[in-house]
């Protein structure tokens, strides 16, 4: 267990990051799943209307360093891939 004030303090701000991140990764997940589940669906405008809220979460989780920037861009590009792959 922390002895000083100053750890005291850091193992408090990182529990909260630590529960923040966790959240945003499980919502970042769970619209993941709703993209390919509607890319599988061949429904392209549910695709596209999920693929923007994804591409909006990735990017602020990118901000906030939950993920590292050049993740969020490659999830944003392998979704888009599969999204522009519907009925072309």
């Amino acid at each position: 267990m922390p002895q000083t004030q100053s750890a005291k303090k850091r193992m408090r701000q990182s529990e909260e990051r630590r529960l923040q991140n966790r959240s945003r990764m499980g919502v970042l997940r769970s619209q993941t799943r709703k993209v390919l589940a509607a890319v599988e669906a061949g429904d392209r405008e549910a695709a596209d209307r999920e693929f923007r809220l994804a591409s909006k979460l990735l990017d602020r989780a990118a901000v906030k360093r939950t993920v590292h920037p050049n993740l969020a861009a490659r999830r944003k590009s392998a979704l888009a891939r599969k999204v522009n792959s519907i009925g072309s």
